[in-house]
């Protein structure tokens, strides 16, 4: 017990330590503190769609949402097509299979293409293979 307590006063007096550093380093240098932020953002503006990660968040924050003047791109998953307006919860056993069979053949890093050319096409992706996909987008 008095082992944890002296690793609890020791990571106390090292986080004090850091943090009374940093404020007299930001004192120091107010314009050096926010550099990064500010070519984050200009980044951000000169990508096109906005599309880029930071690197601060455990999810990228990238947007998957199509925009409206965006060319659908077809994955030989044309068969797909009559999937348009079904309800994500609404895929039987056998249509949930068929897109496992089209979204597992896909490269790693055409998979978030595909999602977007699924809802320009108007398909709503299955319930039951979402967190497939999740899993599939992190490996990416």
């Amino acid at each position: 017990m008095t082992g944890a307590i002296i690793i609890l006063l020791i990571t106390i007096a090292v986080g004090l330590l850091l943090y009374v550093t940093d404020l007299k380093y930001r004192r120091k240098h107010p314009d050096s503190v926010g550099e990064e932020d500010a070519s984050a953002a200009e980044g951000a503006e000169n990508e096109p769609h906005g599309e880029i990660c930071c690197g601060r968040h455990l999810i990228c924050e990238k947007s998957l949402s199509p925009l409206p003047d965006e060319e659908i791109v077809y994955y030989d998953d044309e068969e797909l097509d009559r999937f348009a307006g079904k309800a994500p919860d609404d895929y039987t056993e056998e249509e949930i299979e068929e897109v496992r069979d089209v979204m597992t053949t896909l490269l790693p890093e055409d998979i978030a293409g595909w999602v977007r050319s699924l809802q320009l096409r108007r398909i709503e992706f299955p319930v039951a293979l979402r967190d497939e996909l999740f899993l599939l987008l992190e490996c990416e």
